[in-house]
């Protein structure tokens, strides 16, 4: 099993100096151009936080799905852009990854206003649920990792609401370290939602996907996918929003952008 040979490999190795293939460096530059524009000093970081992500978090392939190398470190290297400046596991309360071919099926159950709750069946490129479970079609996965400039990544926009989901509360606001932190992103993202939301009302389309409209938490995960490939859209429309998101991920995007 591909994944099981990574973490035995990951797990054998020195915490701070992983093995780490030129093969694999090449396979991610391939398959996740992000990676090349990244400082060396953060690819290294990368790669350990690759590492650890991978020790720590079981991959299964679904209907069929033979996983290779290539899949497990192209959603393990767009997962860890998120927490590249993170200590410890990657994803603390992440277990299980699992990849089906392309677009998968579940059971979607809604309330509506008056209480009545229906069920149906939805299909899905990505689902984030709180138990510590990613799902992800890997065929979206791979596309959009190759197109790192439209704003559209399925693996990014999950992985936002991992860490959306770490303190209890799948609301739009992530673990942050303070009430003062937690007080600015409220103002934040709350002016910013509700900006968002009388441009689509107008019947404009602006820089954000129509999706984030849905409800906080896809907004935070709508607009996260934006921050790290369409930074310097981002930092000229929502400039106080992406301030917000480069205090969180302790990175700035600009610095990758062409």
């Amino acid at each position: 099993m591909i994944w099981q040979k990574l973490k035995d490999l990951f797990n054998s190795s020195e915490p701070e100096e992983p093995p780490f293939k030129q093969e694999w460096i090449e396979l991610m530059a391939a398959n996740v151009p992000l990676y090349t524009s990244l400082t060396e000093e953060l690819r290294e970081k990368l790669h350990l936080r690759i590492a650890r992500f991978i020790a720590t978090t079981r991959f299964e392939g679904c209907n069929g799905l033979e996983l290779t190398e290539s899949m497990v470190l192209t959603v393990a290297a767009q997962a860890c852009l998120l927490v590249l400046n993170r200590e410890g596991d990657p994803y603390p309360k992440l277990k299980t990854i699992y990849l089906y071919p392309t677009t998968f099926s579940s059971i979607q159950t809604r309330q509506d206003e008056i209480g009545v709750v229906t069920e149906g069946l939805v299909h899905r490129l990505g689902e984030s649920w709180e138990n510590g479970t990613v799902v992800l079609a890997w065929d979206s996965v791979a596309q959009g990792a190759r197109n790192p400039r439209d704003a559209r990544n399925v693996t990014l926009h999950e992985f936002a609401h991992q860490l959306d989901h770490e303190n209890g509360d799948t609301d739009g606001a992530p673990s942050l370290p303070d009430h003062q932190a937690y007080r600015s992103w409220a103002r934040v993202f709350t002016e910013n939602y509700s900006d968002f939301l009388r441009l689509l009302e107008d019947g404009k389309r602006g820089l954000l996907d129509p999706y984030g409209a849905t409800a906080p938490a896809e907004f935070f995960a709508v607009v996260t996918e934006t921050f790290f490939e369409k930074p310097l859209q981002l930092q000229k429309r929502y400039p106080e929003l992406f301030d917000e998101l480069q205090r969180f991920y302790g990175v700035d995007p600009q610095e990758w952008a062409p």
